[in-house]
């Protein structure tokens, strides 16, 4: 069969991908800080796109003339008070003539009559005693030079934990070897306050004994705040038991054996630490005292909050007001003046092609971002019409949802709704929730009836819980038992499963705690 080269016409339906269809999806799922950033960037990337300016509020307007038009009648012409516009001058008069026109007075009553009104004159003076106007004009506001004052050059910085360790450092330690040894341990120290590098490894690192860096290790732990540098929660629980003079051998004992006191496990800790009822109820007391994060008190990075996209308001006839954060969406207008005056000047056609590639990437921006405002508009509504029971009634009233009712309803595929969804908050009368949390699973109703979702389910779980009597613990089984009473059919390892998910112990763990004497003495 011989092999041969040949050209062939062939038809068929393919989905391609644009630039600007990718684009579009990425900005669908953008969050609002992430979309500010990316219109940012435009911004300063596009000379078509301006930032929309709010116009002014036509009733504030009206208000702000009626006051004026009050001002006016209260403060004739003439009466003393300065208007807008003495102020806006760019030079006041300095003339005799001028200045009681603009007073309204004599200038002997406004001045000192041995002042002369020259300004060359005065201006003599000040350069005679030292006092030119251009050295008083850097005492002022900053406007003399054009600029405005920095603010933000007067606010106090923050400090952090490895500045507040350094300084300490410089005042416990004159050896430079140590200081350079005991800057790279504050560096490996993290924001709760533990050093999470080992000494060998900054021996290593730096060339130097890893005894020497156990020395420089132990007097970073002599810093405020008291805990700081330890390796793991027993050393930064002793090393604050230590400074309190209270790290005796049961206690000693104690956090050798924190396990067993997460597990409540106060008959083992009574054997171990050779201590009754009422002295461990003490230590565990003393324990829950103590910082087992030292360093928080500094803080870390700023905790950026986070902005509703969506508003939910309840109407005065029962119904739900869904309304999108203005605050939160991005206003960009296309200069279209701009763009027609650059083309009929006679520019060079890099220019008009660049110009061109401008203006079809603006008006695509301001597009997209009106269907995205109408897409997570639109998503919003529906979720807020099939979770209206949970808005009106609380959590135990959190019907089932998932994307394939929403995307159904909209019609719109799966995989937007999904995209809308993500990263995208709304708030409500019931607090603040991210969109993914209307999404929840399906359980199946005992008798046939309506499904429950799965964090209604759950809140009854934590319900049943909280509710126990120290000499009635509910175990997994009981809280099944009880949960098909409801007309709920759940499994005892899904019981479980929400119960850890909700940093709940187990029954066992719970019965130590409650019905203990240590427990209820602490």
């Amino acid at each position: 069969m011989a092999l041969s080269a040949k050209m062939l016409l062939r038809q068929g339906q393919s989905l391609v991908m644009t630039p600007q269809l990718l684009q579009a999806i990425k900005l669908l799922q953008y969050s609002s800080v992430e979309l500010a950033a990316f219109v940012e960037e435009e911004l300063e990337r596009n000379p078509l796109l301006e930032r929309a300016e709010e116009g002014p509020d036509p009733k504030a307007t009206g208000i702000d003339a009626l006051s004026e038009a009050a001002n006016a009648e209260a403060s004739p012409p003439g009466s003393g008070d300065p208007g807008e516009g003495d102020w806006s001058e760019p030079q006041l008069a300095v003339s005799s003539e001028g200045l009681a026109e603009s007073l309204g007075t004599e200038v002997e009553n406004a001045f000192d009559g041995e002042r002369d009104l020259n300004p060359a004159a005065e201006q003599n003076k000040l350069e005679a005693l030292g006092l030119s106007d251009t050295a008083w004009s850097g005492s002022g506001g900053g406007e003399a030079s054009g600029e405005a004052a920095n603010i933000e050059a007067y606010i106090a910085e923050q400090a952090t934990l490895a500045d507040h360790l350094a300084t300490q450092l410089s005042v416990a330690t004159n050896d430079a070897i140590d200081r350079m040894i005991g800057l790279a341990i504050i560096d490996a120290i993290d924001e709760a306050g533990y050093l999470r590098e080992s000494a060998e490894n900054i021996a290593e690192r730096l060339g130097a004994t890893a005894e020497r860096v156990e020395k420089v290790i132990a007097l970073v732990q002599t810093f405020e705040p008291t805990g700081i540098g330890a390796r793991d929660l027993a050393e930064c629980l002793a090393l604050q038991l230590l400074e309190q003079d209270r790290y005796d051998p049961a206690m000693q004992a104690m956090i050798a054996n924190l396990p067993l006191v997460a597990r409540r496990d106060f008959a083992a800790l009574r054997k171990i630490c050779g201590v009754d009822d009422e002295d461990l109820s003490d230590m565990l007391a003393e324990i829950r005292r103590l910082d087992p994060k030292p360093g928080r008190a500094f803080g870390g990075s700023i905790v950026q909050p986070v902005a509703p996209d969506v508003i939910v308001r309840a109407a005065r006839d029962g119904s739900w007001l869904i309304e999108l954060n203005s605050e939160a969406l991005p206003r960009v207008l296309v200069n279209q003046t701009y763009a027609a005056t650059v083309s009929r000047k006679g520019v060079a056609d890099e220019d008009k092609t660049f110009m061109s590639q401008c203006l079809q990437t603006a008006n695509w921006l301001t597009k997209s971002l009106e269907q995205r405002a109408r897409t997570i508009l639109k998503v919003s509504t529906e979720i807020v019409r099939r979770q209206d029971a949970f808005l009106a009634q609380g959590v135990e009233h959190l019907r089932p949802l998932n994307l394939k009712n929403i995307a159904d309803a909209v019609g719109l595929h799966e995989s937007t709704v999904s995209r809308v969804t993500s990263n995208k908050y709304m708030a409500t009368p019931r607090g603040l929730f991210e969109l993914k949390y209307f999404f929840t699973a399906s359980i199946a109703a005992h008798g046939g009836g309506d499904a429950h979702s799965a964090e209604a389910v759950r809140f009854k779980i934590k319900q049943m819980i909280d509710a126990e009597a120290p000499d009635a613990i509910l175990s997994d089984d009981a809280i099944v038992e009880r949960l098909k009473a409801q007309d709920i059919d759940i499994a005892r390892r899904t019981v479980a499963k929400y119960r850890e998910s909700l940093k709940i112990p187990s029954s066992v763990e719970r019965r130590r705690e409650k019905q203990a004497p240590s427990a209820r003495l602490a």
